[in-house]
């Protein structure tokens, strides 16, 4: 059983500088530069802890409602 938080990490992809930064502080390897691009966050992998966030220099990246947090899921607030 996974434990997760009611939020989800969303990096915008128009503003991502796809510098890195978020995947080397994620405890769950969640997040993957996309060919170089910008940060996509996988959702099933995402804990909602926020380091990504926090450290992001372009400030892109967001936490939001995991949609259906806790319906199979032990949660964390």
């Amino acid at each position: 059983m996974a434990i997760l938080s009611k939020k989800i990490a969303q990096a915008d992809q128009k503003n991502c500088v796809a510098c890195g930064t978020c995947t080397k502080v994620c405890p769950r390897e969640a997040i993957k530069v996309h060919q170089g691009c910008y940060a996509v966050v996988d959702s099933f992998k995402c804990v909602g802890c926020g380091m990504c966030a926090t450290v992001c220099p372009a400030n892109c990246i967001n936490l939001i409602d995991r949609e259906g947090a806790g319906k199979h899921e032990k949660e964390v607030v």
